[in-house]
Protein backbone atom coordinates (compact mmCIF):
# COMPACT_ATOMS: atom_id res chain seq x y z
CA UNK A 1 0.00 0.00 0.00
CA UNK A 2 1.11 3.52 -1.01
CA UNK A 3 1.72 6.13 2.19
CA UNK A 4 -1.58 7.64 1.28
CA UNK A 5 -3.49 4.63 0.99
CA UNK A 6 -2.05 3.85 4.12
CA UNK A 7 -3.34 6.64 5.72
CA UNK A 8 -6.59 6.77 4.22
CA UNK A 9 -7.10 3.17 5.40
CA UNK A 10 -5.72 4.39 9.28
CA UNK A 11 -8.06 7.23 8.98
CA UNK A 12 -11.28 5.65 7.80
CA UNK A 13 -10.37 2.75 10.44
CA UNK A 14 -10.23 5.30 13.15
CA UNK A 15 -13.14 7.31 12.56
CA UNK A 16 -14.95 3.67 12.44
CA UNK A 17 -13.53 2.86 16.10
CA UNK A 18 -14.60 6.20 17.55
CA UNK A 19 -18.30 5.94 15.61
CA UNK A 20 -18.44 2.18 17.65
CA UNK A 21 -17.34 3.67 20.88
CA UNK A 22 -19.82 6.70 21.24
CA UNK A 23 -22.54 4.30 20.20
CA UNK A 24 -21.86 1.28 22.85
CA UNK A 25 -21.06 3.97 25.63
CA UNK A 26 -24.71 5.64 24.61
CA UNK A 27 -26.40 2.49 24.56
CA UNK A 28 -24.80 1.67 28.41
CA UNK A 29 -26.12 4.76 29.13
CA UNK A 30 -22.39 6.02 29.47
CA UNK A 31 -20.46 9.23 28.58
CA UNK A 32 -18.50 8.36 25.57
CA UNK A 33 -15.90 10.83 27.12
CA UNK A 34 -15.34 7.91 30.28
CA UNK A 35 -13.25 5.64 27.53
CA UNK A 36 -9.96 5.82 26.73
CA UNK A 37 -8.97 4.54 22.80
CA UNK A 38 -5.74 2.71 23.50
CA UNK A 39 -4.60 2.16 19.66
CA UNK A 40 -1.97 -1.34 20.12
CA UNK A 41 0.95 -0.02 17.92
CA UNK A 42 2.64 -3.48 18.53
CA UNK A 43 5.03 -4.86 15.15
CA UNK A 44 3.05 -1.37 13.51
CA UNK A 45 6.08 0.49 12.01
CA UNK A 46 6.52 3.97 13.00
CA UNK A 47 5.06 5.66 9.44
CA UNK A 48 2.00 4.14 10.60
CA UNK A 49 1.75 5.22 13.87
CA UNK A 50 2.31 8.63 13.11
CA UNK A 51 -0.39 8.80 10.47
CA UNK A 52 -2.76 7.88 13.70
CA UNK A 53 -1.16 10.30 15.38
CA UNK A 54 -1.43 13.17 12.74
CA UNK A 55 -5.26 11.79 12.41
CA UNK A 56 -6.30 13.26 16.42
CA UNK A 57 -4.80 9.36 18.65
CA UNK A 58 -2.95 10.12 21.32
CA UNK A 59 -2.58 7.17 23.50
CA UNK A 60 -0.94 4.28 22.02
CA UNK A 61 0.09 0.62 23.49
CA UNK A 62 2.87 -1.81 23.21
CA UNK A 63 2.91 -5.33 24.21
CA UNK A 64 7.36 -5.76 24.36
CA UNK A 65 10.01 -3.09 26.18
CA UNK A 66 12.49 -3.97 23.11
CA UNK A 67 10.55 -3.07 20.68
CA UNK A 68 9.24 0.53 22.29
CA UNK A 69 13.02 0.64 22.44
CA UNK A 70 13.53 0.69 19.34
CA UNK A 71 10.57 2.97 18.41
CA UNK A 72 9.37 5.02 20.67
CA UNK A 73 12.94 7.71 20.38
CA UNK A 74 12.51 7.97 17.04
CA UNK A 75 9.00 8.77 17.37
CA UNK A 76 8.94 11.49 20.34
CA UNK A 77 12.14 13.31 17.78
CA UNK A 78 9.53 13.38 15.10
CA UNK A 79 6.66 14.23 16.85
CA UNK A 80 8.99 17.15 18.69
CA UNK A 81 10.02 18.01 15.63
CA UNK A 82 7.05 18.82 14.38
CA UNK A 83 5.91 20.38 17.39
CA UNK A 84 3.12 18.05 18.34
CA UNK A 85 2.06 17.28 22.23
CA UNK A 86 3.73 14.30 23.42
CA UNK A 87 1.86 10.85 23.01
CA UNK A 88 0.80 8.31 25.95
CA UNK A 89 2.53 5.72 25.69
CA UNK A 90 1.02 2.50 27.62
CA UNK A 91 3.04 -1.32 28.06
CA UNK A 92 0.15 -3.91 27.95
CA UNK A 93 2.16 -6.81 27.47
CA UNK A 94 3.50 -9.06 29.99
CA UNK A 95 6.17 -7.49 31.79
CA UNK A 96 9.55 -9.01 32.94
CA UNK A 97 10.79 -8.35 36.44
CA UNK A 98 14.08 -7.38 34.88
CA UNK A 99 13.03 -5.00 32.23
CA UNK A 100 10.96 -2.99 34.62
CA UNK A 101 13.03 -0.42 34.93
CA UNK A 102 13.67 0.40 31.75
CA UNK A 103 9.74 0.24 31.12
CA UNK A 104 9.44 2.99 33.72
CA UNK A 105 11.68 5.28 31.56
CA UNK A 106 9.54 4.56 28.74
CA UNK A 107 5.78 4.52 29.53
CA UNK A 108 3.10 6.55 30.99
CA UNK A 109 0.91 4.02 32.27
CA UNK A 110 1.74 0.08 33.23
CA UNK A 111 -0.89 -2.12 32.56
CA UNK A 112 0.54 -5.55 33.16
CA UNK A 113 1.54 -5.68 37.11
CA UNK A 114 0.87 -9.64 37.95
CA UNK A 115 2.69 -10.13 40.95
CA UNK A 116 3.78 -8.66 44.22
CA UNK A 117 7.61 -9.25 43.20
CA UNK A 118 6.97 -7.30 40.00
CA UNK A 119 5.25 -3.86 41.93
CA UNK A 120 8.20 -4.74 44.64
CA UNK A 121 10.70 -3.67 41.87
CA UNK A 122 8.86 -0.92 40.52
CA UNK A 123 8.30 0.69 43.69
CA UNK A 124 12.06 0.30 44.63
CA UNK A 125 12.96 1.72 40.94
CA UNK A 126 10.25 4.61 40.98
CA UNK A 127 11.81 5.31 44.16
CA UNK A 128 15.11 5.71 42.85
CA UNK A 129 13.72 7.92 39.50
CA UNK A 130 12.37 10.22 42.39
CA UNK A 131 8.76 9.50 40.74
CA UNK A 132 5.20 7.84 41.56
CA UNK A 133 4.82 4.63 38.71
CA UNK A 134 1.08 4.21 38.10
CA UNK A 135 -0.02 0.68 37.30
CA UNK A 136 -2.95 -1.24 36.68
CA UNK A 137 -2.89 -5.23 38.42
CA UNK A 138 -3.86 -7.71 35.83
CA UNK A 139 -5.66 -10.04 36.54
CA UNK A 140 -6.83 -13.70 34.77
CA UNK A 141 -10.38 -13.96 35.71
CA UNK A 142 -10.49 -17.31 32.44
CA UNK A 143 -8.45 -19.44 34.62
CA UNK A 144 -6.42 -20.19 31.22
CA UNK A 145 -3.08 -21.34 32.26
CA UNK A 146 -1.65 -19.46 29.10
CA UNK A 147 -2.94 -15.64 30.65
CA UNK A 148 -0.72 -13.64 32.88
CA UNK A 149 -2.31 -11.83 35.39
CA UNK A 150 -3.39 -12.56 39.26
CA UNK A 151 -5.37 -15.96 39.69
CA UNK A 152 -9.03 -14.31 40.16
CA UNK A 153 -11.08 -16.87 38.08
CA UNK A 154 -12.69 -18.93 41.24
CA UNK A 155 -14.16 -18.14 45.04
CA UNK A 156 -10.59 -19.95 45.97
CA UNK A 157 -8.36 -17.53 44.69
CA UNK A 158 -10.25 -15.01 46.85
CA UNK A 159 -7.59 -15.02 50.00
CA UNK A 160 -4.31 -14.90 48.08
CA UNK A 161 -5.58 -11.99 46.10
CA UNK A 162 -6.87 -9.56 48.55
CA UNK A 163 -3.11 -10.62 50.38
CA UNK A 164 -0.96 -9.64 47.29
CA UNK A 165 -3.20 -6.40 46.62
CA UNK A 166 -2.73 -5.47 50.40
CA UNK A 167 1.14 -6.12 50.17
CA UNK A 168 1.23 -3.92 46.64
CA UNK A 169 -1.29 -0.76 48.29
CA UNK A 170 1.26 -0.30 51.17
CA UNK A 171 4.03 0.03 48.52
CA UNK A 172 5.96 3.50 47.98
CA UNK A 173 6.08 4.53 44.66
CA UNK A 174 3.46 2.69 42.91
CA UNK A 175 -0.29 4.29 42.25
CA UNK A 176 -2.92 1.28 41.47
CA UNK A 177 -5.10 2.60 38.96
CA UNK A 178 -7.49 0.17 38.24
CA UNK A 179 -7.50 -3.57 36.96
CA UNK A 180 -6.72 -5.19 33.76
CA UNK A 181 -7.29 -8.38 31.89
CA UNK A 182 -7.45 -10.47 28.52
CA UNK A 183 -10.82 -12.24 28.21
CA UNK A 184 -10.64 -15.38 26.23
CA UNK A 185 -10.60 -15.49 22.58
CA UNK A 186 -14.67 -16.27 21.27
CA UNK A 187 -16.60 -16.57 17.62
CA UNK A 188 -18.97 -14.59 19.38
CA UNK A 189 -18.48 -11.40 21.48
CA UNK A 190 -20.81 -12.06 23.67
CA UNK A 191 -18.52 -14.92 25.23
CA UNK A 192 -16.85 -12.66 26.48
CA UNK A 193 -18.96 -10.69 28.68
CA UNK A 194 -19.26 -13.50 31.50
CA UNK A 195 -15.29 -12.60 32.28
CA UNK A 196 -15.60 -8.61 31.58
CA UNK A 197 -18.42 -8.58 34.36
CA UNK A 198 -16.26 -10.73 36.58
CA UNK A 199 -13.11 -8.38 36.71
CA UNK A 200 -15.69 -5.43 37.25
CA UNK A 201 -16.85 -7.35 40.22
CA UNK A 202 -13.47 -7.55 41.52
CA UNK A 203 -12.71 -4.00 40.95
CA UNK A 204 -15.63 -3.38 42.95
CA UNK A 205 -14.45 -5.15 45.92
CA UNK A 206 -11.24 -4.35 45.84
CA UNK A 207 -12.47 -0.36 45.70
CA UNK A 208 -14.04 -1.38 49.08
CA UNK A 209 -11.58 -3.51 50.75
CA UNK A 210 -8.98 -0.83 49.69
CA UNK A 211 -10.57 2.63 49.19
CA UNK A 212 -6.54 4.35 49.39
CA UNK A 213 -6.11 3.14 45.94
CA UNK A 214 -7.34 4.23 42.37
CA UNK A 215 -10.08 2.21 41.31
CA UNK A 216 -11.32 4.24 38.10
CA UNK A 217 -9.48 2.22 35.21
CA UNK A 218 -10.91 -0.98 33.91
CA UNK A 219 -8.40 -2.05 30.90
CA UNK A 220 -10.45 -4.47 28.95
CA UNK A 221 -11.83 -5.20 25.40
CA UNK A 222 -10.15 -5.85 22.35
CA UNK A 223 -10.58 -5.40 18.12
CA UNK A 224 -13.20 -8.27 18.51
CA UNK A 225 -15.36 -7.18 21.96
CA UNK A 226 -14.54 -3.74 23.30
CA UNK A 227 -18.17 -2.85 22.45
CA UNK A 228 -19.56 -5.41 25.69
CA UNK A 229 -16.22 -4.71 27.52
CA UNK A 230 -17.70 -0.59 27.19
CA UNK A 231 -20.95 -1.93 28.20
CA UNK A 232 -19.75 -3.58 31.34
CA UNK A 233 -17.45 -0.61 32.34
CA UNK A 234 -14.44 -1.09 30.48
CA UNK A 235 -12.92 2.89 30.82
CA UNK A 236 -10.26 1.35 28.17
CA UNK A 237 -9.95 -0.37 25.60
CA UNK A 238 -6.72 -1.65 23.34
CA UNK A 239 -7.44 -2.14 19.51
CA UNK A 240 -4.89 -2.59 16.78
CA UNK A 241 -5.94 -4.85 14.29
CA UNK A 242 -9.45 -2.44 14.00
CA UNK A 243 -7.17 0.68 13.23
CA UNK A 244 -3.77 -0.20 11.70
CA UNK A 245 -5.09 -3.48 9.56
CA UNK A 246 -3.82 -6.87 9.91
CA UNK A 247 -0.33 -7.39 11.02
CA UNK A 248 2.31 -9.08 9.59
CA UNK A 249 3.05 -12.41 9.63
Amino acid sequence: MSEREIREMIAANLEAVRERIVRAAQGAGRDPAEITLVAVSKTVEPARILAAYELGQRVFGENRVEEAEEKLPQLAQTIAGRGGPAPEWHLIGHLQSRKSARALELFDLIHSVDSVHLAQRLSRQAGELGRVAPVLLELNVSGEESKYGFPASAAGHEAALLQAVAEIAALPGVRVRGLMTVAPLGEDPEQARPYFQRLRAWRDRLAREFPGCGWDQLSMGMSDDFEVAIAEGATMVRLGRAIFGPRPA
